[in-house]
């Protein structure tokens, strides 16, 4: 047989002729092979590694239920709070589909925060799987837009006041920013115009580039292989006689059957906030979005949903005088280059840099560097792997410094969460500001405290 020709579909079944004629113009077979039955994964993987399949259940979940949506939803300003009121009373089911899709969307975030945190614990960012992590930021992102898109087509109060205000940051920006604001809402207010633009993002342009970036990121990750909790590559070790490794699974029919369950647990949790709290007092749905949104009357607190919150805190951090607490952090951490770096370029390159950032502090305003704060608490993830100096990537094997390090950052990420949902108040603001700095210690400080970090050697193989 000649190499370029396909592996026939083997066994007796009354659809075999027909697979074997299919696979042979397009390979499904061999798809099903290298990423199911003949793809190894890890065989320790524990509790923690549920959540990517979730997360893909998830994003099914929206996408279908948000295609029933379509199908009575009007993308007008005149017409939109009504339209979602229609499904919600006349549509037969209508209030289970948006039940589903709003759910759906906090959902979301839930398993890809946990999933980021499982990256975070297991060292899931660290080579050979940089571009795999990069990609998962990039999925994030794409999925904060596609949610802040979402939020202003119901037009009630909270998310039409909930846009003017997210849009309205970008203004602040130096140059592009009245420009950029413009381009976003369409005209000159947040209306009509800006509606339709964002149903198209929401509905067309934003789940395209997602479905595209998930696919290239299971592709990634099944050239390189999964981590595990051990951080052990099972690639290293493989059986002579076989070529799989000895320390792995087929992750079909082991781990679809365990993703499964996930799956099962996952949907009773979900169907019990569906049918029971839907609105999970305030969080999941506001009651100001129960509201018509009125462009003359302002809602008494403007906050964004809760999975925007952490980020809306350290928005809300950048006072005046917070400048000079972080004009502090920077003299410090620049000190702390200089002190500690072998390299000349390096050091010189810090002065120039913390010289640049001091002189900007004090010559741009506060509410700009707020902007700028914000996009950089998202972005920073993206250098995670070049920041992390640690010779092990599992938890198991780091010591007390990064477990400390992570511990803190998670209760920081959910105190900055808290209080963004909070009204503006002087202690809030001042818990806020430490949270920020914490934040960005986190990994600003994290080639120092990983490098210093007393570890233990990872095991050739790995435990169960």
């Amino acid at each position: 047989m000649a190499a370029s020709q396909k592996q026939p579909v083997t066994g007796a079944g009354p659809f075999n002729g027909i697979l074997t004629w299919v696979d042979q113009r397009l390979p499904l077979m061999q798809l099903w092979r290298e990423h199911l039955s003949e793809y190894y994964a890890p065989k320790n993987f524990n509790f923690w590694y549920y959540f990517g399949s979730l997360a893909m259940v998830v994003l099914v979940l929206q996408i279908v239920t948000g295609i029933f949506l379509t199908m009575h939803y009007k993308p007008d300003a005149a017409l939109a709070f009504a339209s979602v009121e229609y499904i919600m009373r006349d549509v037969p089911g209508g209030w289970l589909i948006r039940y589903m899709h709003s759910t759906g969307a906090s959902a979301f975030f839930v398993v890809v925060y946990l999933h980021m945190l499982r990256g975070l614990m297991y060292g899931s960012y660290q080579k050979p799987r940089e571009l795999i992590w990069i990609f998962g930021m990039v999925i994030y992102l794409c999925l904060m837009a596609e949610a802040f898109f979402g939020y202003l087509l119901p037009w009630g109060q909270m998310s039409f006041w909930g846009a003017q205000v997210i849009i309205n940051l970008f203004d602040a920006l130096p140059l592009i920013g009245p420009d950029l604001s413009l381009w976003i809402r369409g005209d000159y207010v947040v209306s009509d115009a800006t509606l339709n633009r964002f149903f198209a993002f929401h509905v067309i342009a934003i789940p395209l580039v997602l479905v595209g970036l998930v696919a290239a990121h299971i592709m990634a990750l099944h050239e390189v292989g999964s981590n595990n909790p051990d951080g052990v590559e099972i690639k290293a070790n493989k059986d002579p006689q076989t070529g799989h490794p000895v320390d792995g699974i087929p992750f079909h029919p082991y781990y679809t059957v365990k993703d499964a369950l996930g799956v099962v647990v996952f949907a009773i949790v979900f169907s019990t906030i569906l049918f029971f709290m839907p609105e999970f007092g305030g969080y999941f749905l506001e009651y100001n979005n129960f509201i018509p949104a009125d462009p003359l009357k302002t809602p008494s607190h403007i906050a964004p949903v809760w999975y925007f919150t952490p980020y809306y805190s350290i928005l809300r951090a950048a006072t005046d005088d917070f400048m000079w607490a972080l004009a502090v952090g920077v003299i410090a951490f620049v000190a702390l280059i200089v002190l500690t770096a072998t390299n000349k370029t390096l050091k010189m390159g810090a002065v120039a840099a913390g010289a640049v950032t001091l002189v900007a502090f004090f010559a741009i305003e506060a509410k700009v560097w707020g902007v700028l704060l914000m996009g950089a608490a998202t972005l920073i993830f993206f250098i995670l792997p070049w920041l992390d100096q640690s010779p092990v990537k599992s938890i198991r094997y780091k010591g007390v410094l990064f477990r400390t390090a992570l511990t803190i950052f998670i209760i920081d990420f959910i105190v900055l969460g808290y209080f963004g949902t909070q009204p503006v108040t002087t202690a809030g603001t001042l818990i806020s500001q430490i949270a920020t700095l914490v934040y960005f210690a986190f990994f600003a400080l994290m080639p120092w405290y990983s490098k210093m970090d007393k570890t233990r050697p990872e095991p050739q193989r790995v435990t169960l």
